[in-house]
């Protein structure tokens, strides 16, 4: 007797999902984004305290005349100097001690300012030489016009002194008060172009009497001014 039951269909294949592969060591590689170099650490305040507390308290010292004398032929030799040295005509302004502070290269060196006016030039120098490298840190020049030197007040003060038009408008009791840095307002005025001193003149209670500016250049009074109209 034939079998009444039904044929099973065959169940459909399950399809399976697709197996994710592992990147290649080769491509991972390729796509991995390169590691940044570690930035070095700022020192922190504590240790920039520390630094600054084991400073060498000599540096702050004057200079003596042998440091001066050092920085200064240190300075004079240098190539981009050369034509103020040969020429002359220049007046050091100032030499003092210059510290600096850590982490700058400089620390720890005995260091001198220098400003410097040449004339022959008219322009400004200021410098830092290392003494203990023996070599000129920074040089800086400019049109600039730094502070009158004691000498130059005293050149100043001797030049108006002698000029027959200055001592003709002096009157009893009046001395050299005070000389100022003088520089022109327009350009019509000699000074505006030329390192010039005003040297002013009055009597000891303070009454200003007279003022002549003085070219520090060719050493002579250019004008000589009432106080009043100063």
């Amino acid at each position: 007797m034939a079998s009444s039951k039904k044929a099973v269909k065959a169940a459909k294949p399950v399809k399976s999902k697709p197996k994710v592969r592992a990147p290649e060591p080769a491509k991972l590689a390729k796509s991995a984004k390169p590691a940044q170099p570690d930035r070095p650490a700022k020192p922190s305040a504590r240790a920039q305290a520390a630094d600054i507390a084991q400073a060498d308290p000599t540096l702050f010292d004057p200079l003596t005349p042998g440091e001066v004398a050092d920085a200064l032929r240190t300075l004079t030799e240098d190539r981009r100097l050369a034509t103020m040295a040969k020429v002359g005509r220049y007046r050091v302004i100032c030499t003092e001690p210059l510290v600096v502070k850590p982490p700058h290269w400089m620390a720890g060196h005995r260091l001198v300012r220098v400003v410097i006016f040449d004339y022959a030039a008219d322009r400004a120098v200021e410098a830092c030489v290392d003494l203990d490298a023996g070599v000129v840190a920074h040089l800086e020049l400019t049109r600039g016009q730094p502070m009158l030197s004691r000498d130059e007040e005293a050149l100043a003060v001797s030049i108006a002194m002698v000029d027959d038009r200055v001592r003709a408008q002096l009157t009893m009791g009046d001395i050299p008060q005070s000389t100022l840095h003088y520089w022109g307002r327009s350009k019509e005025d000699l000074a505006f172009a030329r390192r010039s001193a005003a040297v002013v003149f009055g009597r000891a209670d303070g009454h200003a009497s007279v003022v002549a500016i003085v070219d520090l250049l060719e050493n002579t009074v250019t004008q000589v001014v009432p106080a009043e109209l100063w």
